[in-house]
């Protein structure tokens, strides 16, 4: 027992070091399990549903813990653009139960994140500087995250009206990003640890949420609906190219150590996977799910990687 002790010790010394953008491991595993889910890929789709759901539940008691019993570091959490994969990883995990026909379980998923996003985007703004790393386009994906859990809902959901709301935070997550934009720190395309990654990702998400826009049945045939179709592929276009960037950046500057913000290059990788196949069916372009079958599999290689990343990390803080 005395030689398991300090091992006990160092690991929860390092959960408790956690930095809030650690929901960007549930985001990653979560947008890698809809992109499994959409190719027919659902025992291997489940597994990785399964584990984003345990560290989301372990995340979420830490987060009501800290509000409860530790106000004072809450806040000075809460006040950071990473607090808001609170919101995003709530609402990609709504999207997968919701895709799997389970309404209710998304539906109180939605009421959740709906509930934390203005108090969390309201400290987050209130705080913003210039020079910010990629996190700081998490206001613009925790928004669009309102819209995908949203669009994807209003299909299944017997009454339409959550479309409207849905439009909303769509057209409110493409007017953030300019802002962020601002703030971001282009020197991080070199030299980012991982998370820099979410300004492709920023549009990845933003094009998904356009393709669930674009299943709402009332607008099909709409001018609506044709305008909606050419800024979801023209935000999915700039999406890629970020995508094209950020790859060279890595070959040219490479970041081999890991980093718990590596998983915030996952999840764009796998969310610009997600878009492409949705997308490819909404706007009926279908040569776009050969390119999404391939960016999925990066990203599942990538998600690979980074989790074994992890479990050495963790072997080697536990010694």
């Amino acid at each position: 027992m005395g030689d398991r002790a300090p091992a006990e010790d160092g690991l929860v010394g390092w959960w408790v070091a956690l930095p809030p953008g650690a929901g960007t491991a549930v985001m990653a595993t979560g947008i890698v399990s809809i992109g499994l889910h959409l190719v027919g890929q659902e025992a291997l789709s489940w597994v990785l549903l399964v584990l984003a759901a345990i560290a989301w539940l372990a995340l979420a008691v830490d987060f009501a813990r800290q509000l409860l019993r530790e106000r004072d570091r809450w806040e000075a959490k809460a006040d950071t653009p990473p607090a808001l994969t609170a919101v995003a990883a709530t609402t990609l995990l709504g999207t997968w139960l919701a895709l799997q026909g389970w309404s209710g379980v998304a539906v109180a998923a939605l009421v959740v994140a709906v509930l934390i996003w203005p108090v969390l985007l309201t400290a987050v703004v209130r705080h913003w500087r210039r020079r910010l790393p990629g996190t700081v386009f998490l206001v613009c994906v925790a928004t669009q995250g309102l819209a995908v859990l949203g669009g994807t809902l209003v299909v299944s959901l017997p009454s339409g009206w959550l479309a409207w709301p849905a439009l909303g935070c769509f057209l409110l997550g493409l007017a953030l990003y300019p802002i962020a934009f601002l703030r971001f720190d282009l020197g991080q395309v070199r030299s980012g640890a991982g998370d820099q990654w979410v300004a492709g990702g920023t549009l990845a998400i933003s094009a998904l949420a356009g393709a669930k826009l674009l299943a709402v049945p009332a607008w099909r045939g709409t001018a609506l609906h044709d305008a909606l179709r050419a800024l979801t592929l023209v935000t999915l276009a700039l999406s890629v190219c970020w995508y094209a960037v950020l790859v060279f950046a890595e070959a040219r500057w490479p970041r081999p150590r890991y980093d718990m913000r590596r998983w915030a290059t996952v999840f764009p990788m796998g969310m610009t996977a997600v878009a492409a196949l949705s997308v490819a069916v909404a706007a009926a372009v279908g040569w776009l799910r050969t390119p999404g079958q391939v960016l999925l599999w990066i990203a599942v290689a990538a998600w690979v990687v980074t989790l074994v990343g992890l479990v050495r990390h963790l072997a080697a803080y536990s010694r």
